[in-house]
């Protein structure tokens, strides 16, 4: 038994459930850190991320904060992608034996990227609080740019397994009109869904270490309720500006 994996898991799942963010950016390179190859880290920490999801959800569901609706045309569009991307892995594997420096480069730049784009988001919502046009206009109206959106940010979280939660938390902050609480409970329900699918795909391949599942996973859970149900009361946009930091200089190190 591996305590600290424990410790990991308790702290990741904490993040989660209070922020919507940061799981897999944060666990994933810890993984890869720890000497966990970087496809084994990317399919364990999908198939973490589902079970611990669950929770979350429920929590989230329960406190009515999940548009199920955009839910569902997020799935649309990224569960199938994300199992495409998964077997995009499996093809650079066998044809180049070097999918695991690939996915390290990727994650690397992904990390980078991802905290850029929330701290400029960010800004920007405090400079310009007001609703821009894609917000104003209905589901119904922009049904195919969600399903486009989750598509190519799908293929992302099964390539890397990071952006179920961060990505779509940016997409659902600059397409839809919602609430924080609404934010984090839809982007956490939608996730769960992902890198559900993600999951078993990356089992069908080998790609998951259930030991280290099993070791998070004695820390997640406690850590997941507690920061769902501290969501409704804590200001997370200190936290979010935090993990932010901390994600892009993983991602620096990574690269």
């Amino acid at each position: 038994m591996d305590f600290h994996l424990t410790v990991i898991g308790l702290f990741v799942g904490f993040l989660v459930g209070l922020t919507g963010v940061g799981g897999a950016a944060l666990l994933t390179p810890l993984l890869i850190m720890l000497g966990i190859q970087p496809t084994i880290a990317v399919g364990t920490d999908l198939v973490y991320n589902s079970i611990t999801k669950i929770f979350g959800t429920l929590q989230h569901w329960r406190q009515r904060t999940v548009n199920w609706q955009i839910v569902f045309w997020f799935a649309v569009g990224s569960v199938p992608s994300a199992v495409v991307a998964v077997h995009v892995i499996h093809w650079i594997d066998t044809l180049f034996g070097n999918a695991d420096q690939f996915i390290q480069k990727v994650l690397g730049v992904a990390l980078i990227l991802i905290p850029i784009a929330m701290l400029i988001k960010t800004m920007r919502d405090r400079r310009d609080p007001r609703p821009n046009r894609w917000q104003q206009m209905s589901l119904k109206q922009k049904r195919k740019q969600t399903i486009a959106i989750g598509a190519v940010l799908g293929f992302i979280v099964g390539l890397t397994s990071i952006g179920s939660g961060s990505l779509f938390a940016l997409a659902l902050m600059y397409f839809f009109n919602l609430s924080g609480k609404e934010i984090v409970g839809t982007d956490i329900a939608h996730a769960f869904l992902l890198v559900t699918a993600a999951g078993v795909a990356h089992m069908g391949f080998g790609h998951v270490d259930y030991t280290v599942v099993l070791q998070l996973l004695f820390g997640s859970i406690p850590g997941v309720f507690v920061g769902s149900i501290l969501s409704t009361r804590v200001p997370t946009l200190f936290l979010r500006f935090l993990i932010s930091t901390i994600i892009l200089f993983t991602g620096i190190k990574l690269i």
